[in-house]
């Protein structure tokens, strides 16, 4: 079973902002499959139990937190403990400016980047050996500063991009379950 998680901030204010992206894919997944998330009250997430993949597919559960980005770890390790799923298991899709938009990268464990969701999930697992599902929101123009930028929402001319990557997004999170890491690594990596 794997536990996928898209980071983000709850409220409707952070709802479409770059900040918010792991929500978006999260909330693709489950339109895909036809569920919706529910307050699951053991971890401060929504949740919901899904199959991954052609069918039969794999068990999943899909979730974003409660909590603000920055601590995401308590919910997180809640969800992993509650479901007893190892951190190996555990996806997070996440903004990254330090990639280009439309850009898409996946890994194992290494460096949060700067990352403070990400520091605080590793914070809280004890490890940094979970999948990362890294989206890519570029750079801040000129010398906005990044923590306004995050928190703004895609320009019009981003948002056709956006759309599509969201999609793509949720297709390796399938081929992740349904193929293992290093198969999917190797389709996105190589397109």
């Amino acid at each position: 079973m794997y536990v996928v998680v898209g980071l983000g901030n709850p409220g409707a204010q952070y709802a479409s902002t770059r900040h918010n992206i792991g929500h978006m894919v999260i909330d693709e997944i489950a339109r895909r499959i036809g569920t919706s998330l529910r307050a699951h009250k053991a971890s401060r997430t929504h949740a919901s139990s899904v199959r991954l993949g052609s069918p039969p597919g794999i068990p999943a559960i899909i979730a974003t937190c409660d909590s603000y980005m920055n601590t995401s770890g308590g919910p997180v390790a809640a969800l992993l403990s509650y479901f007893d799923v190892p951190p190996v298991n555990l996806i997070v899709i996440h903004d990254d400016m330090d990639l280009p938009l439309s850009t898409l990268k996946l890994k194992r464990g290494g460096g949060e980047g700067g990352h403070n969701g990400l520091k605080s999930i590793s914070g809280a697992l004890g490890t940094k050996d979970y999948i990362r599902l890294r989206f890519g929101i570029g750079r801040p123009p000129g010398s906005q500063d990044p923590a306004n930028f995050v928190l703004r929402p895609f320009a019009k001319a981003e948002q056709g991009d956006v759309s599509l990557l969201l999609t793509e997004c949720a297709d390796v999170v399938e081929d992740i379950a349904e193929h293992g890491l290093e198969a999917a690594q190797m389709r996105l990596h190589t397109k």
